[in-house]
Order: C-alpha cells, then structure tokens, then sequence
C-alpha cells in the first residue's frame, strides 16, 4: 500500500457483500451476472446510470471465430500481428478459444445480433482482421444491444446496484487484503454522499482514460477513475503509452473537445475508402489491407497526409453505399453524420484521429488478479497481455466477455471470507485539484503526449504536469490554502493529473515507435531493446517508479503464483 488516498469526508454508510463490482459495461456487469449466479452477495457500482458507460458506444461488433473455415488459431495471429510483438500470447490464446462460446452465452443471456437470410450471425470485416469475425447488432449499435440486454438481465436478477456513484479509494485490511471501496454517491436515493461498500473482492471494471485529452471518443465518465485508484493502492500498472487513436473520427472542429462522434471502422471494412482533398485513395500501397491495416497503421498514415497537405482532416469516401446501405447498416454513424450537417450519402465525411482506447492499464493474470490481493481488473481499465502495443479492432467487448467469466469463477473459487476495513488515520491526502484544471490537462496531453511524441514534446508535457502537482500539494501546505474542495469535479480531475503523469512516464521511457505508441524522434522499432512492457507504480513520495521488465514476458502477478 502507499497510504495515499484522496481527500473526502469520512464515510457516512456502509454495507456489506462478498463483491463489490466497480463499472457497468460488458465486463462489469458480465462478472456481476455471473458472480451472483453463483451464490455471492454482489453490488454493482456505477458512475452515472447502469447503460452510460463505453460499451453502448461500441459500434463495430464483437470479434470471435464464428463464421464457417475461420479458427481461434487465425484469430490468435492476427491479433498478435496487431499487437506488435508486446502480446502475451497465453492471454491471447485464452480470448481467441474461450470467446466464441462467450459470445453465446451472451446471446444467452439476451443479446440480439444481425443474422444473415439463412439465419446464421452476419459478420463483417475490420481493420487487421483477414476474416470476417465481427459481429454486430442493430447495424452499428453492437454496444447499445449488449448493454441493454445486460442491464436487463441485472434488473432481472434484482443485483443490488448503487448508480450515480464515484469510487473513491481502496479499503484494505490489517493484512492490507482488500477489504472494500469508498465512494461518493450523488444525488438522492437510498444512499448518499460519501460511504463504503465493504467486501473482501472489488472488480474494477470502470473503462478508459480518454478523457486525459481533448478530443476523444470516449463518454464523459471515461477519467481514469479506476487506475488511479489502484496505482493509490499500490497495484501496478503496465503499458499506459499505448493509447490507441481510433483514425476515423467525425472531424468537428480543430476546437471541439470533448466526446466526438465515431465513424466504426467497420464502414471500412464494408468497402468505404480513406481519400484526400483530391478524391485520391492513400492507403493503397501502404499495406496489403490498405484501408483494413491495423488502427496504428491507418492513423499514423492519415496524420502524415494532414501534415503533408496542411489540413486538419482526411476524408472517408462511402457515397458508393448508396441510401439503403447506409440507412439500414449504418444508421447510428447517417444520423450522426447528418446532425453535423453531412451527409455521407452524397459527399465524403470528414476524419481525424482522436483519442479511443488504452491498450494497458492495471496489470493482471489470467484471472484477473492485480498486485494487490482481492483487486481484480477487467476490460479496458486493465492490461491483460490481449492488446500488447495496439488492440486489434473489436477485441475490446471480447475481452471484458472472456475475462469477466474468469474473473467470476476465480472468487467463486476461493470465496474469500469478509474482513474490516482498517483505519486509515495514517493515509496521506492527495491535494484536490481544482475543477477548471481539467481544460488544461487535456491540452497539455493532447499537445505533448498526443498521435505524435517526441522526447521534447513529452518533455515539456512531464514538466507542466509536474507543475500542476506541485502547485496543488504546496497549497495544503500553505498558511492560507484554497485547494479544491472535495467533490466530484475535483476527484475526477486529481484522477485525470495521475493518470496523465504516468502516461507521460510511461511514453518518455520508451525511446521507440511500437504500435500506437509513436515516436517522431525515435521512428523504428527496436526488439533488441524494448520489446519489453514497462510497469509503473508510484512510491509513497507520490512519485511515478519505471521499471522494465527483462523479457516481453510479464512478470507474475505476485510471487506465489
């Protein structure tokens, strides 16, 4: 433990279960289904209402080897193609076998997908992908259907679920085992304000950090909530430089911030065609896939025509669809288009990349399991070994699918036995930030850490950051201080500066270009030396500790196992 915490009242309320499940997308509420399903008292936490979370967002699909002479085995090689050279291939053995059946159980459970006239799953193609493996639901509505068909069956089964909550920090025992979360609830309801849900397992499973930067396709819940909490707890994080730029975003502006509307991959992948100003195609020659190279290929190769041209945007070229294609497979990205005043029916849409998925996150086995006994992690907020330096397209909800399973079966397994939480009279409070520092986070990432680093970029990035920091911790040591008051809009941007500052940590140890990981100053690729994961914890000086592992292996989550 690093006796950091963040500043809140102590907690007002308290209940107990045997899990407590931290996020309601895919992979949380798949562990909580299946948690409960096998005997264990289990709540569901939330961080505004149980469908607000990634997972609706998901337009593309669901990748398994569902469709006639496709394999897990192609499945696996692509995947390892994509995650050039830093996947563990145990981890990606164990999504690409155990996912098809995972898939459905969820359709099982009441999710919906498209069907073919014969009946069998309509799949379609996506970037890195040889086969087509994914499946989707409502067109491009893949996440909404599954998140509705999952927040369904959690009402069904009448879960104990705490919505409009933020969780705070880790409770641990004596033994320092995990012990349970604060968090703060908003609003009016059966609890409010600050409180703790007491239980000897906690699963993390709140989503990404997109939001550190400015334009992102993540929702505005995305903070990075869950890996700072477990980076306070001690646990280690691994793999925080690959953030995936989706390469095909609705270009809004070069000054909108924010969520920005996602064109799915999967419009490529049905034939549309990434052009310049021109009309001329420049995927073609760049690689065998062209447009379907993996999402690092694709965004790298649109960045280097903006900057050859001077623009701050590409085109995607889908006019060929014609009105019923676009209307029946597409309707979600047409009437989002349209909203924007484009209509991709009758001219090309205007992309740019921004900000889309952490590839790394809390390090965990193949259970689940974080440093820190009785933390779990699952989905986007953790690092599996599945993405290695760059997720391939529409692994994402199959992942939390597969390891939510895992996850489930683990506790049910052991069933650890219910511990008081210890007092925390020697934690150290994290000076709060104030609110408006966000806009200036987001900038400085966006700025330094963005599609493009370089060692000055990140270096400049580090040193604001490191700044923000120490201004913050510097007021509560002064005379008369008027750090943030405790709240939302303050733990949320404290969360956002911690994340940042081991991203950057992260980035500017690694003195390559690997995957989404771009480097200006450093552009080849280096095996010899950094086909190695980098793991992050920070020390009780508050400070982020890089360490390098010695093989692409990682190393056991802890030394038992």
């Amino acid at each position: 433990m690093t006796g950091i915490r963040l500043t809140a009242p102590a907690p007002g309320w308290a209940i107990d279960a045997d899990v407590v499940v931290v996020g309601s997308g895919v992979a949380g509420l798949t562990t909580a289904l299946r948690c409960a399903a096998a005997g264990l008292d289990t709540v569901v936490v939330t961080k505004a209402r149980l469908d607000d979370g990634s997972t609706r967002w998901a337009q593309g699909g669901i990748a398994a080897a569902l469709g006639e002479g496709d394999t897990p085995e192609q499945h696996l090689d692509d995947t390892l193609v994509a995650g050039a050279g830093l996947c563990d291939e145990e981890a990606v053995r164990t999504l690409v076998t155990e996912g098809p059946d995972a898939v459905r159980r969820l359709i099982t459970t009441g999710a919906t997908f498209d069907t073919t006239d014969s009946g069998d799953i309509a799949l379609t193609r996506e970037g890195g992908h040889h086969r087509r493996r994914i499946a989707h639901a409502g067109g491009d509505a893949t996440g909404a259907e599954i998140s509705r068909a999952l927040v369904e069956a959690v009402r069904s089964a009448a879960l104990h679920t705490i919505e409009n909550a933020l969780v705070l920090d880790l409770l641990t025992d004596a033994e320092g085992r995990t012990a349970g979360v604060s968090l703060h609830v908003m609003g009016e309801g059966q609890h409010d304000g600050v409180g703790a849900v007491r239980a000897p397992s906690v699963v993390l499973a709140t989503g990404g950090m997109g939001q550190v930067f400015s334009a992102t396709t993540n929702p505005s819940v995305s903070t990075g909530d869950g890996v700072a909490l477990a980076l306070r707890a001690g646990a280690e994080v691994s793999d925080l430089e690959f953030v995936q730029f989706h390469p095909t975003v609705l270009f809004l502006g070069a000054d909108s911030e924010g969520q920005q509307p996602l064109v799915s991959e999967a419009v490529r992948g049905e034939g549309a065609h990434l052009v310049d100003a021109t009309g001329t195609r420049f995927m073609l020659g760049q690689h065998e896939l062209a447009e379907l190279a993996p999402r690092d290929i694709v965004a790298k190769a649109i960045t280097r025509q903006m900057h050859e041209h001077g623009t701050e945007h590409m085109y995607l070229d889908a006019r060929h669809f014609g009105a019923q294609m676009w209307e029946q497979r597409f309707p979600t990205i047409l009437a989002a288009c349209r909203a924007h005043g484009i209509d991709p029916v009758t001219e090309p849409i205007p992309v740019a990349p921004a900000a889309h998925y952490a590839s790394g996150g809390i390090r965990t086995d193949l259970r689940g399991r974080t440093t820190v006994p009785g933390l779990y992690a699952c989905g986007e907020v953790a690092c599996t070994g599945v993405h290695g330096a760059n997720r391939l397209a529409s692994n994402s909800l199959l992942e939390g699918l597969v390891f939510a399973e895992r996850i489930a079966a683990d506790i049910a397994e052991t069933r650890p036995p219910r511990t008081v939480p210890a007092e925390s009279t020697g934690d150290e409070p994290v000076a709060l930030l104030a609110p408006e520092t966000r806009t200036a986070i987001q900038r400085i990432m966006t700025r330094g850490a963005g599609v493009l680093r370089s060692a000055a970029s990140l270096a400049a990035a580090d040193e604001e950051l490191e700044a923000l920091h120490r201004s913050a911790a510097a007021d509560v040591d002064a005379a008369d201080p008027k750090d943030a008051v405790p709240g939302v809009d303050a733990w949320e941007v404290t969360n956002l500066l911690l994340v940042s500052r081991v991203l950057v940590a992260a980035a500017r140890e690694r003195e390559e270009t690997r995957g989404c990981h771009w480097r200006e100053d450093r552009p080849d690729r280096d095996d010899a030396h950094w086909r190695r994961h980098l793991v992050v914890r920070i020390a009780a000086d508050r400070t982020p500790v890089v360490h390098r592992t010695e093989t692409a292996a990682f190393p056991p989550v802890r030394p038992a196992d």
